[in-house]
């Protein structure tokens, strides 16, 4: 069954660029694999400069064994680099009964 993904990512401080780079490589490496489906992903960008990436896995099974997939993890550790994977509800978008977002694609 397919699973929607929504994960924001805080870009450090000047690394917004790098961020912004990084992730208009997640989806095509995640299709590489076969983890994602063909729908294009939403990129979203908050008033702070979160990015929120929403995106829908194949399945359950290609969820999980993204982990296991060598050029992913690589990619994922870059991204730790320069950002931190911050929990939706510490956007302040989220406060909204309409979440708003500046689209990035």
């Amino acid at each position: 069954m397919e699973r929607i993904a929504i994960v924001a990512y805080k870009p450090n401080p000047g690394k917004e660029e790098a961020l912004r780079t990084l992730v208009k490589k997640h989806l095509p490496c995640l299709k590489q694999h076969g983890l994602v489906t063909n729908k294009e992903a939403f990129i979203l960008e908050t008033k702070d400069g979160t990015i929120v990436e929403v995106f829908k896995w194949a399945s359950e099974k290609a969820k999980k064994s993204a982990n296991t997939i060598p050029d992913i993890q690589q990619l994922w550790r870059e991204y730790a680099k320069v950002s931190t994977y911050t929990p939706l509800n510490r956007l302040s978008e989220a406060g909204n009964l309409f979440a708003e977002f500046t689209p990035l694609n």
